[in-house]
């Protein structure tokens, strides 16, 4: 690959958006769009006996007030298809398009209003009556799945979803015969993802009587798939688009009943709908991850070194499930992590609550069992007296031992083999950055001054770009504009400008002579989307085997053209030119014409029409990111404030194809981490009502509390893609947590603190503090 690889181009999508010409959801205008506002449940768990809609279908500017009785009409089916299942699944497990006779949680949609303005449909929205019979809530998941006394709906018959055994091994005998045997028991709490642009949908009627729509989603494909699925749409007559999306980060990779509602009452009403989800709506219905109990014991020799591990998780589900339930099991097979663990065996209750149901939010289960390891490795070395760094590098995987398979899959059923990087240096490169050596002295010195300094470290594994496949499909046109056409889903972390760089690299052009249409089921019928930290190595290979493909067809052209030998060509400037003689060439744009083909004349043997390629790179095997973070932080006692100093973080994340792109994803994921750790949290009450549902109560990190980040990367090609490339999405938000309580901590090590969950707010903080000191 050339010299664009490694490049720190600038992004070919910023000029629209620093202008103002970028077109978000919101910013979608069709002549005579109506506006939609849902009526949500106010219980957590209720029967629904009626629904008054006189009063609101009567109010100014209402042109609809709508209940499942209607679009069933439509639908032909009350509920939501089960998402990212390989077949057509629907059941009790999935929520209804609109509920019309229990709900299951605060939030959940029971009715839409249809009007003029937004302002007119939320004024009559507070008009629809809903008579409820409410019933006892079940909100502690331990208590959910203890016991089947109450349910969280009617329907169901139980509060367990499944259990699971995650097993290699003998536990049993390496516990047996164990010198150390400690256990630690933790929660980490729910949040929220809280993107910049929060979840919408505009539902577009067309003259053929078919459907545009558009959708701030990670899924365009998915979502095609299930609109067509519910509303009866031949294929032919739907168009899924993703606008400018500002942010993802995982409650997007799910299909919600309010896609759903919205393009079948489109279709019912035969107008256009526009409905936008606002920041409350956020916090109550998009969904939220975490809420998981662990119980984990570990068992060492005399050195330290790990000869088992074994436990239990609970992980509470919400009250249903829009996509098959993968996040229990990324956790329980990710909690080994970068360490040789030789037995290994984790039980997985999965279960519901009256709470919004439990999905992806960045990391996708992984900065659980990084918390999870990271505290056991913790504990080991308190226990033992040795140190924090020595007992990491005794049970690192050595760098002679990769590709290392672990004796578990991956939900998709593909063994668990990390394919490259070198723990152990990785280990100390960043602590030699970090200074780690030089902290006692820092810390010293801040103890006579009355402060409190402390010091973390924690590392992660995660698999990323997974498949089966993307589409990455190049074409030139006879204009010289090369075109890219890809199922991944863009939403702000420059995947254009990424794949842009893939594809001149390889046909000798500037990254910003190529355009990039993403998420539009009309260019791309096939295509997977965005998430687990995938498009790079998916899409991004792609790409590279069709602009080969492309390159390798217009110097075949260019041969007959030139009167020279394939070997003795070369693209550069949008052209095929002869090696040391550049006036002799053929452009690319000319040579497209010339496959675009004319009446009567034949093209040069061994020659097919177009110049473009759509190959469609196919993997089954994770390409393995490592990282490996260092926090030092100050903390308050009598405050309860935690202050982060410094944080160092190193990545190994294969071939950098942007490295200013590349940093700006793994601050963003340290910044997560960081709310993850000290802030985030969605907070029930005992009746199942959010108490967190604006940003004055849901706190998240501002310019105060994110420090200047020092990131340094390692670059180990992964050798099971193209590319050589590794996701970046999401490995710097997987340790940070685990790292920063680690420091607060070991700041707090006069005090004997210990802390066993996320978030430690100051609340949390102050109370453990106080109950330290008693």
């Amino acid at each position: 690959m050339g010299s664009l690889i490694g490049s720190r181009t600038p992004r070919i999508e910023d000029r629209p958006l620093l202008t103002g010409n970028g077109q978000f959801l919101d910013d979608i205008s069709i002549p005579g769009i109506l506006h939609v506002c849902f009526v949500r449940s106010q219980h957590a768990h209720a029967l629904i006996r009626s629904i008054a809609l006189d009063e609101a279908r009567a109010m100014p500017g209402v042109h609809a007030v709508l209940t499942m009785a209607d679009l069933i009409k439509v639908t032909g089916v009350e509920r939501m298809p089960l998402g990212a299942s390989p077949t057509k699944a629907t059941g009790p497990i999935t929520p209804y398009i609109l509920s019309n006779t229990e709900v299951a949680f605060v939030g959940e949609t029971i009715a839409m209003v249809v009007a003029e303005s937004r302002y007119a449909a939320e004024d009559a929205a507070g008009c629809v009556i809903v008579d409820y019979e409410p019933l006892p809530v079940v909100t502690d998941i331990r208590a959910a799945v203890a016991s089947n006394d109450l349910t969280v709906r009617q329907e169901a018959s139980t509060n367990v979803l499944n259990r699971l055994k995650v097993a290699y091994g003998d536990a049993a005998s390496a516990f047996a015969t164990a010198k150390h045997v400690f256990r630690e028991e933790l929660w980490q709490h729910r949040g929220c993802a809280h993107p910049m642009e929060t979840r919408g949908v505009v539902a577009e009627c067309r003259p053929d009587r078919g459907l545009n729509v558009w959708s701030s989603t990670q899924m365009p494909n998915d979502l095609f798939t299930a609109i067509a699925e519910a509303t009866r749409l031949e294929e032919d007559s739907l168009r899924v688009i993703t606008p400018d999306v500002g942010g993802g980060f995982g409650p997007k990779y799910c299909i919600y009943p309010e896609e759903i509602a919205v393009a079948a009452a489109a279709l019912l009403l035969r107008r256009s709908l526009k409905w936008v989800e606002d920041r409350r709506e956020h916090c109550m219905t998009a969904v939220q991850e975490r809420d998981q109990y662990w119980t984990l014991e570990i068992a060492v020799d005399g050195e330290g070194l790990i000869s088992g591990i074994r436990g239990n998780l609970i992980h509470d589900q919400g009250a249903y499930a829009l996509k098959a339930v993968n996040l229990p099991y990324n956790s329980a097979t990710a909690v080994p992590g970068p360490y040789i663990v030789p037995h290994y065996e984790v039980d997985v209750i999965i279960g519901f609550t009256n709470k919004v149901p439990a999905s992806s939010v960045r990391g996708a289960g992984y900065p659980q069992a990084a918390f999870a390891m990271e505290r056991l490795m913790d504990r080991v070395a308190r226990e033992l007296g040795v140190g924090r760094v020595e007992i990491r590098r005794r049970n690192l995987i050595p760098p002679e031992k990769m590709p290392y398979s672990k004796p578990l899959k991956a939900r998709s059923g593909a063994g668990i083999t990390y394919d490259s990087g070198d723990y152990i240096a990785s280990q100390a490169e960043v602590l030699a950055a970090a200074d780690w050596d030089g902290f006692a002295k820092r810390q010293a010195d801040a103890r006579k001054q009355g402060r409190y300094l402390g010091i973390g470290l924690a590392h992660a594994v995660k698999g990323t770009g997974r498949g089966p496949f993307e589409t990455g499909m190049v074409r030139v046109n006879p204009s010289g504009q090369i075109s890219i056409y890809t199922g991944a889903a863009a939403m702000g972390q420059g995947l254009g400008t990424a794949l842009a760089q893939i594809c001149a690299d390889q046909l000798g052009v500037r990254a910003d002579q190529i355009t990039v249409t993403s998420g539009d089921t009309a260019r791309t019928p096939l295509g997977l989307g965005g998430f687990a930290s995938r498009q790079l190595v998916t899409a991004g290979s792609s790409v590279l085997l069709s602009s080969r493909a492309v390159a390798a067809k217009a110097k075949k052209l260019a041969s007959h053209m030139l009167e020279a030998s394939e070997d003795d060509l070369e693209l550069a400037d949008g052209k095929v030119r002869v090696i040391g003689a550049p006036d002799l060439a053929v452009s690319l744009g000319e040579l497209s014409r010339i496959l675009r083909g004319a009446p009567g004349y034949a093209f040069p043997p061994g020659i097919e029409p177009s110049l473009e390629a759509d190959i469609k790179w196919q993997t089954e095997p994770l390409a393995y990111a490592n990282t490996s973070h260092v926090v030092e932080v100050e903390v308050d006692p009598d405050l309860a404030h935690v202050t982060i100093l410094r944080y160092t973080a190193l990545q190994d994340c294969g071939t950098l194809i942007n490295p200013m792109i590349v940093d700006g994803q793994i601050r963003g994921g340290i910044a997560h981490g960081i709310g993850n750790a000290l802030l985030e949290e969605m907070i029930y009450d005992a009746n199942g009502q959010p108490l967190t549902t604006t940003f004055a109560d849901y706190l998240l990190p501002t310019s105060t509390d994110v420090p200047n980040f020092q990131t340094i990367y390692r670059q180990t090609p992964s050798p099971i893609n193209p590319l050589g490339a590794k996701g970046v999405g999401e490995v710097g938000t997987i340790p940070a947590a685990a790292a920063i309580i680690s420091a607060i901590e070991d700041a707090l090590s006069p005090f004997h603190v210990r802390i066993s969950q996320t978030p430690v707010t100051p609340q949390v903080l102050f109370r453990l503090i106080a109950e330290a000191r008693a």
